[in-house]
């Protein structure tokens, strides 16, 4: 193993950044944060040694500006997070060729994964069931009329998506073949815009599916191990809202086959370090691959709670040469209780659309069994610049009744005023009779009743916002009283004992 980097350029911004920040302190590393000239206000950079302007436009995507930063912080390691430059191959290439350590998997094993019809064709080799669909060769992707056949025989309803794409973007449903060709010209249209390349393919479209993935890590030694699965399922508009582990949906049988299916994914693209492998659950219990990302996740922090590990830390030593822990390797490690993560999106809780603004009040939940990994505070702006993702709320509990239990506990305690967020959706998941049953599918937010319009929020949000608009104490002066304002007996503002 090669001594662990001094200083890592942490390549991104909000919860993931402060995340990466903190694990880096601990291990003795200086973090250094970059940020655009439009977001200078940005919480990360409180987690930092130091931050680096990128300048304007969008900053985070410029590989050439970071690596400049780069330099210029005398940084000898580089990591991504998720998102923005992540699973990028060129400028995973571009990091070592510059001499900084990368900590992520290779350029190769990214490259073969990140396209989606590539990656099918090769888990198909790899023996690694598919969803059905169309089969990846250049000449179907790029001919409509080849699509529209193989649809066709395939029976509808498909999922039309873009072969570089992610997040939940370049995805349309199609239920008659009449509709396929425009589907096929509006997913190719924001595959262009969003990805930078224009193919597409389809894949059968479970009406019910649950979609788990199997979060694998591998080593420079050749080990590769799956560290077991978390349930993605509670999802809106193919983006994922709650996760939790152990998937409820899964007995040991299938979580064996899950999980070497997923070992063997990794495999077929000799993969290094932490990677999850994505999978659709049929009504019918069978598993199809649906896709590879390879980076961390957005929802690692249950995997870590409900093992007791570290998946950062664990990135960084892989990255410098480490092998992975014994543990890891014997199979010794099994999870302990349950975890679920709630995603907290500043956006209509029903709509979905994105909300802005100042955040006035920040108060997260707290106790035993409570993680916050946030990316904003109180002050924050909130724009329409970034995902609107703002913290992940992760529970913990012996049992998966108990974590739902601490959730909603959690949830109800959560405030945050100034910005409108997804919290009622939240909490009418965790209250929902599906999700407590644990046999829900991805179907299950479209599922929960709306609240009526103009329904008021509930009375700690109008107590905490009815605290931040009282006016403030009046002054005092010529009074000849050398009490200050905060005496209450002293001010003329309406204050009065039980108000």
């Amino acid at each position: 193993m090669s001594p662990l980097p001094k200083r890592i350029l942490i390549a991104n911004r909000g919860e993931i950044a402060v995340r990466i920040a903190r694990t880096a302190r601990e291990m003795g590393i200086d973090p250094v944060g970059v940020f655009a000239s439009g977001d200078s206000g940005a919480f990360h950079r409180r987690a930092m040694s130091q931050s680096l302007d990128l300048g304007p436009g969008p900053a985070y995507l410029d590989s050439g500006r970071i690596l400049e930063a780069a330099r210029a912080a005398g940084a000898d390691a580089i990591h991504p997070g998720y998102g923005f430059l992540s699973e990028n191959a060129a400028f995973a290439r571009a990091v070592t060729a510059a001499g900084l350590l990368w900590i992520g998997p290779s350029p190769d094993s990214i490259e073969k994964m990140g396209g989606k019809l590539a990656a099918r064709a090769r888990m198909r080799e790899a023996g690694v069931p598919v969803v059905p669909g169309s089969d990846g060769s250049p000449g179907e992707a790029d001919s409509g009329a080849e699509l529209a056949r193989r649809a066709a025989q395939m029976g509808f309803p498909v999922l039309v998506k873009a072969s570089s794409g992610g997040g939940g973007k370049g995805m349309v449903r199609v239920d008659r073949i009449e509709d396929l060709a425009e589907a096929l010209s509006e997913t190719r249209r924001v595959a262009e815009a969003a990805f930078g390349g224009g193919r597409v393919y389809f894949e059968k479209l479970f009406e019910r599916p649950r979609h788990v993935e199997v979060q694998v890590f591998g080593d420079s030694l050749g080990h590769i191990v799956h560290l077991f699965e978390r349930d993605c399922s509670v999802q809106r508009r193919h983006q994922k809202v709650v996760e939790e582990t152990p998937s409820p949906a899964l007995d040991d049988r299938l979580r064996e086959a899950m999980g070497r299916a997923a070992v063997e994914a990794a495999r077929a693209v000799e993969y290094v370090g932490a990677g999850t492998v994505e999978f659709l659950l049929d009504e019918r219990g069978s598993f199809h691959f649906l896709e590879m990302n390879t980076r961390l996740q957005v929802e690692h922090p249950i995997t870590e709670e409900t093992l007791g590990i570290e998946l950062v830390r664990a990135q960084i030593e892989i990255a410098a040469g480490a092998a992975l822990p014994r543990a890891w390797q014997d199979g010794s490690l099994s999870p302990r209780g349950h975890a679920i993560e709630l995603r907290l999106y500043a956006e209509d809780p029903f709509e979905f659309l994105p909300r802005t603004g100042r955040i006035l009040a920040w108060e997260e939940p707290s106790g035993p069994g409570i993680r916050v990994d946030a990316g904003v505070g109180t002050g924050s702006v909130v724009g329409v610049d970034y995902d609107p993702l703002l913290a992940k709320l992760v529970v913990s509990a012996s049992s998966r009744e108990a974590a739902i239990a601490r959730a909603r506990r959690a949830v109800s305690e959560w405030i945050v005023l100034g910005v409108e967020t997804n919290g009622r959706l939240l909490a009418a998941v965790l209250d929902s009779a599906a999700f407590q049953s644990g046999k829900y599918a991805t179907d299950l937010i479209a599922s929960l009743d709306r609240p009526r319009e103009g329904e008021p929020p509930d009375a700690a949000w109008i107590a905490a916002a009815s605290a931040l608009e009282a006016p403030e104490p009046a002054s005092e002066t010529g009074t000849g009283t050398s009490r200050g304002p905060e005496d209450p007996w002293q001010v003329r503002s309406g204050w009065r004992p039980g108000a």
